[in-house]
């Protein structure tokens, strides 16, 4: 595996700003949208049932589908610390303009929740859709099911974004099909919300002061995750395409959508 450091006029590129504006933009909303279905789904009913967490899937998944999509073509729409950690990996992304990414989405994640929070009546903040164990579920648990949640996501990413023989423009969708089924999944074990996305989880915690001592699951589980994929991806399905020799291979297509 080789990590590039990068250029460090890196710092003075107009495009590399522009990106990252597009990264605060993109995790802003996302967090603003999928917190808010956490509150907004609380405040019709308490608890967690089958409804509310079909509804919580939905929104979060609609909504990376939607901001990958807008955002694909200017920054390859990342919108998650850990699919940057995924492209660096990959060889795809260099350390300086991860580093970048990274600051501009936790950033758009703390704005976000802040956000929230302005919109919400103090009686149902809570902890603004913050991650916390779900009942009987230990901390090594916890970590696995993040591992995996996230290994699912970057794998669809790697397939469907990165595959220069994947779906191309309409890859925000399985991507956000991904995060949906994640959600349905993960809700129980790791709390009101499947993670996946340390912006996610440490915007709505800093604002709504709900850390907890598992905190730190949401940082290393998916970023282990995105890298394991990634490595997967990259080593045994991405260098070495089986192209039947009985067609003409097709031209490299131009992917611009990264997550």
């Amino acid at each position: 595996m080789k990590v590039e450091l990068g250029d460090k006029n890196t710092f003075r590129s107009k495009e590399v700003w522009r990106s990252a504006g597009a990264e605060f933009v993109a995790t802003l909303l996302f967090v603003f949208i999928g917190c808010g279905s956490v509150v907004a789904t609380g405040m019709l009913a308490p608890g967690l049932d089958s409804a509310r967490l079909v509804a919580i899937a939905v929104a979060h998944g609609l909504a990376i589908a939607l901001l990958a999509g807008a955002t694909g073509a200017i920054s390859g729409g990342h919108i998650n610390p850990a699919v940057t950690v995924a492209f660096v990996v990959a060889g795809k992304e260099n350390l300086i303009r991860a580093s970048v990414y990274i600051g501009a989405q936790l950033l758009g994640g703390i704005f976000g929740a802040a956000l929230l929070d302005m919109c919400t009546p103090g009686h149902f903040v809570g902890g603004l859709g913050s991650h916390s164990l779900g009942h009987g579920v230990n901390a090594g648990q916890g970590l696995v099911m993040e591992v995996m949640l996230t290994f699912i996501l970057v794998f669809t990413i790697f397939g469907v974004a990165v595959d220069r023989r994947g779906p191309g423009v309409i890859a925000p969708l399985p991507i956000g099909f991904a995060v949906l089924v994640d959600h349905l999944v993960g809700v129980p074990y790791t709390g009101t919300c499947a993670s996946m996305n340390p912006a996610r989880s440490f915007g709505p915690a800093l604002v709504s002061g709900s850390f907890t001592s598992a905190h730190w699951i949401y940082w290393f589980g998916p970023c282990i995750g995105a890298a394991l994929a990634a490595f997967v991806y990259k080593h045994i399905f991405l260098q070495a395409p089986i192209v039947p020799m009985v067609q003409d291979q097709k031209p490299e297509k131009k992917v611009v959508l990264s997550a």
